[in-house]
């Protein structure tokens, strides 16, 4: 019997993270494929049921790795802030070893074509290593650019999108008016679902039109005007409601980098996203790429909902760190 032509067997590493239960609630909300999470031992995520689990020991156990990669058609990769820096690298060689053909690297939302950022930007040059090595061992990467995730960005606090939702706070990147490239947690979910559930080859669109190459859709292009003005429609606040400041971007992103010098690790958010809100457009990559939402037949959103979602996670005392 001939192969179906379409990826069946996926592997997840972080499917009860922040983006990870996104793509394992898509990827089987299409019934065409076999969700299998990598989870350690000692792991205490939920998963939903349909999925089914590979105990692995990413510390000192190759061989685990390797074994509940056998079969596999795409591994998706997830990693927490906290987990170790050889992780990604020792997921990628055990995928190489087990003839995963395609793998989805840790490096979401960075569009690793933009030279600039690449070289300027913390977690460009990190982004791009990763797709290299995977290359050189023999899979193809898909790159997911999705922009920075909406509802972590805004939630977290100053260091990120520069909001202070709980103290009514903000500090404008300049002149806050700077748009750029977003998606929800949702529509990634989505977008991954889409793709790998389209035909591995032939006829555009397919899989493979993406080997080795970044994978571009976003929810909306914003500006921190927009989502202030969101914020207000949402919660039926106003300006003078809040106390609003400015910042120059490159005095931020400097700023960031000398408190990552001094141990102050929301630094490295600070310089990080300043850096894309450069008034260059480099944060806006659907003026000069293609995106793949009209492809993948991806549902336009609504910002305020995102919002609201965002809104509610900060009342309720969302910490994504304190786990």
């Amino acid at each position: 019997m001939a192969q179906a032509n379409r990826i069946e067997k996926v592997a997840i590493v972080g499917a009860s993270g922040h983006i990870g239960k996104h793509f394992v609630e898509e990827l089987l909300k299409t019934g065409k494929h076999t969700v299998t999470a990598l989870t350690r031992t000692d792991g205490k995520g939920s998963l939903p049921a349909g999925v089914k689990i590979a105990q692995v020991n990413y510390d000192d156990d190759e061989e685990s790795l390797v074994s509940a990669l056998k079969g596999q058609q795409f591994l998706v990769i997830t990693l927490s802030v906290r987990a170790p820096p050889d992780t990604h690298g020792k997921l990628v060689k055990a995928a190489a070893k087990a003839g995963v053909p395609y793998i989805m690297p840790n490096a979401y939302g960075f569009d690793i074509q933009n030279k600039s950022l690449g070289e300027e930007d913390l977690y460009g040059a990190t982004s791009l290593q990763r797709c290299v090595e995977i290359e050189s061992l023999g899979p193809s990467y898909i790159a997911m650019v999705c922009g920075f995730w909406y509802e972590w960005s805004l939630a977290l606090g100053d260091s990120w999108f520069g909001f202070d939702i709980k103290n009514k706070k903000v500090t404008f990147f300049d002149d806050g008016k700077t748009r750029v490239n977003v998606s929800t947690w949702r529509q990634c979910g989505r977008a991954l679902a889409a793709l790998l559930s389209l035909p591995e080859s032939g006829a555009e669109p397919a899989v493979e039109q993406w080997k080795n190459k970044p994978f571009y859709f976003a929810s909306f292009k914003v500006s921190q005007r927009d989502m202030l003005d969101s914020i207000h429609r949402v919660t039926g606040t106003s300006d003078k409601d809040w106390e609003i400041t400015h910042e120059p971007t490159a005095q931020r992103y400097k700023n960031g980098l000398d408190e990552m010098q001094k141990g102050i690790m929301t630094g490295f958010a600070k310089a990080m996203y300043s850096r894309v809100f450069f008034p260059n457009g480099d944060g806006d990559y659907e003026s000069s790429r293609q995106l793949a939402n009209g492809l993948l037949g991806l549902p336009k959103e609504d910002l305020d909902e995102a919002t609201k979602r965002t809104v509610e996670m900060v009342e309720s005392g969302w910490n994504p760190f304190a786990q």
